[in-house]
């Protein structure tokens, strides 16, 4: 019965591939450094015959309204932007399959305000955020970025800028959040079953924290928005 469900899903889509780790934005507030996948997680995807399904881990977004959680979500998950926006209300999520070194791989993405409060905080990893790259340039970007970065440091977080609007590294942020989430699931799995085939993605959980900075330049205000 389980065989025959592993046939009738679809093929993961050629731009949800990971075979190689994925890089950082920026190595000043990074999680790991690392440029290869663990190598006892890579020979246990090479000797697994997929017995083990699909699994998912979860990605939890939080945030205050109009930061743009869900322009990011759209725009990894729909390749869309929204310019008349509407708040999401209460808590809704996004299905994406991956293909990660041979194994299929799934994150269920999803908005969830007290998700920081639910989770502790040793049990994931944390990203800071920044959706609207494209609001900014120049000296102005500059020092948005460098107090972004202290504050992640602050938070043991990751950085990454992107734009919900351009797509400009909206990609690449959800690739390294896929393959940092598959391989800790991986080594727990590996750990676990003492040389059996890994089980992939037990509920691993990832979450995007958010905050949000002003900069003042003459009159004005300009915000990194970080979901």
């Amino acid at each position: 019965m389980k065989s025959n469900l592993m046939h009738l899903i679809p093929p993961v889509s050629r731009d949800r591939v990971i075979s190689q780790f994925p890089k950082w934005y920026t190595p000043e507030a990074c999680l790991q450094f690392k440029e290869h996948f663990h190598e006892q997680v890579r020979t246990a995807c090479q000797q697994s015959t997929g017995r083990s399904g699909l699994k998912i881990s979860k990605v939890v977004v939080v945030g205050d309204l109009y930061v743009g959680k869900t322009s990011l979500i759209n725009r990894f998950c729909k390749d869309s932007f929204d310019r008349d926006y509407k708040a999401t209300i209460g808590v809704d999520f996004e299905m994406e399959r991956f293909e990660i070194i041979g194994i299929p791989y799934n994150l269920q993405i999803q908005w969830l305000e007290d998700a920081l409060r639910e989770n502790e905080p040793d049990s994931s990893f944390i990203f800071l955020v920044g959706t609207k790259k494209d609001l900014v340039s120049g000296a102005v970007c500059e020092r948005t970025e460098l107090d972004a970065i202290r504050f992640a440091n602050e938070m043991q977080a990751e950085y990454w800028s992107v734009s919900a609007k351009t797509g400009e590294n909206v990609r690449e942020f959800f690739f390294r959040v896929a393959a940092l989430a598959f391989e800790q699931s991986m080594i727990k799995e590996l750990e676990k079953a003492a040389g059996n085939v890994a089980q992939i993605g037990t509920g691993n959980l990832i979450k995007l924290e958010k905050n949000m900075m002003e900069i003042p330049e003459g009159n004005t205000q300009v915000s990194l928005n970080c979901c």
